[in-house]
């Protein structure tokens, strides 16, 4: 004959609530571990909605770059248009590792050697210029990021020591690519560009869309490839931006214009200029004037 255990109902009671309170506690914890903050800051303020704003470093200059770091959302490091060199900017991310401005690259291409030296020294971000066809939006994507979604190789190089140990697990959410669109042709392909996977954010580069389309930044013309761009890039889901700062507000598109090249620094801060007065935030870069 079988005997049944009775438990008291007190000591069920204090067992359910046990129960219940760490069922509560695990799943505040998954809430909490499913999506952490992201140390790279620039691309969490793009995800909470944010507009982000970078200053440019054109030369090698530590204390510059670790003076100016401290006071924008992210670092434009200018491989495209500069004479810097890689381990010029090894040096200065090393100087100065944990500034408020994220490190990032604009590079003069989408190649596997550019891409995997600029993340090896510890860069979050890329910035491909130029960017005509989906061809060269997968290149981008394709190195930019581990295995299994994408073919960045495992290296040397200062990352680890920047970002910490669990660098591995944690880049592929950090890095933030960017394509530059600059071209009527690149125009024409933009929904295709911005939907390819691993494709962050996509920007208009301002003066060469004038340039090689012909039209002043002026023109009606000039606005609706710029507005084809826009909803294009929002179409398929991704972050939209121009590289001309002083389009951030007083423009139809400003309210969905998010990432930008050069203006207004998070505290107020202006980078000296020459002759010791304080530079315009919000002029745009060199090149990009309209």
């Amino acid at each position: 004959m079988r005997r049944s255990l009775t438990v008291p109902r007190a000591l069920m009671a204090s067992a359910v609530v046990v129960l219940v309170g760490l069922v509560a506690g695990a799943q505040e914890q998954s809430a909490s571990t499913a999506h952490p903050k992201l140390y790279n800051t620039a691309k969490q303020k793009l995800l909470d909605g944010k507009q982000v704003f970078s200053f440019t470093q054109w030369q090698f200059d530590i204390p510059a770059y670790c003076e100016a770091a401290k006071h924008y959302d992210y670092t434009w490091f200018e491989m495209q248009h500069s004479t810097l060199e890689f381990k010029d900017v090894e040096r200065m991310i090393a100087a100065c590792p944990h500034v408020q401005a994220t490190p990032m690259i604009r590079l003069p291409d989408a190649q596997e050697w550019h891409i995997q030296h600029a993340t090896d020294i510890g860069a979050l971000g890329v910035v491909v210029p130029t960017v005509d066809d989906v061809d060269r939006a997968r290149e981008a994507a394709k190195w930019s990021r581990y295995p299994p979604i994408a073919r960045r190789s495992s290296g040397q190089g200062q990352y680890i020591s920047i970002w910490g140990r669990d660098y591995p697990h944690t880049f592929n959410d950090n890095m933030l690519v960017v394509l530059m669109i600059e071209t009527p042709t690149g125009v024409a392909n933009a929904y295709d560009i911005a939907s390819v996977p691993g494709i962050d954010v996509v920007i208009i580069g301002n003066h060469d869309l004038s340039v090689f389309s012909g039209f002043s930044q002026k023109d009606p013309r000039y606005w609706e490839l710029v507005t084809k761009v826009h909803d294009d890039v929002l179409r398929a889901g991704k972050i939209f931006g121009q590289a001309n700062a002083s389009y951030a507000t007083g423009n139809p598109l400003s309210k969905d214009a998010r990432f930008f090249q050069n203006g207004p620094s998070i505290d107020g801060w202006k980078p000296p200029a020459p002759g010791g007065s304080g530079a315009n935030p919000n002029a745009p870069p060199p090149g990009e004037h309209q």
